[in-house]
């Protein structure tokens, strides 16, 4: 099947609904910090570009408060922080899933929207007031939304992250048997 029978991105207005899979540049986020001091809330303010998480139903239905985002970092960003993501090796190993926590997205094409791959951090999630998150999406006149079905595999890469299981005692290995 040819890439361009299922794109990946699509535009939409600044009026359109937020919607799981919408990014969002330059967002304004919460971040807990390790420092408590007493009568303060250990917290700093960060931007970070994000995605949208929370699903688009609850969203329009206005059945949640707070949406989920995740920050997004181009594949080059991450591979300065970890070298192992320079490499095909491990370029290849976050294609195939394989790497706990992150996401890999292609490329945009879209003119005036070129980016290289994207990555979905999980392990840094977010919650935004679902009326502040409309406020951010109306800033720039458009905003880039994944597509289906690129938007339910990043859903479900998402679920399966947090639905992981470590038993404590697991069935051991099966060895070859000697002929």
């Amino acid at each position: 099947m040819e890439k361009t029978n299922y794109p990946w991105y699509g535009i939409v207005s600044s009026d359109s609904k937020i919607e799981q899979g919408d990014f969002l540049e330059s967002c304004p986020v919460i971040v807990p910090t390790s420092r408590i001091e007493p009568g303060s809330i250990p917290a700093v303010a960060k931007e970070f570009d994000v995605v949208v998480m929370s699903q688009s139903c609850d969203i329009s239905a206005r059945k949640i408060q707070t949406v989920l985002v995740c920050p997004v970092w181009t594949l080059a960003e991450l591979g300065r922080k970890n070298t192992f993501l320079r490499g095909t090796e491990g370029k290849e190993s976050l294609r195939q899933g394989h790497i706990v926590g992150y996401h890999i997205l292609d490329k945009c094409p879209i003119k005036d929207y070129e980016a290289d791959f994207k990555v979905v951090d999980f392990r840094a999630i977010f919650g935004i007031a679902l009326e502040r998150i409309e406020e951010i999406a109306k800033l720039k006149p458009n905003r880039l939304r994944l597509l289906p079905p690129y938007r339910e595999h990043l859903s479900q890469a998402f679920a399966r992250f947090f639905m992981r299981v470590g038993l404590p005692v697991d069935i051991p290995e099966f060895k070859k048997e000697k002929s």
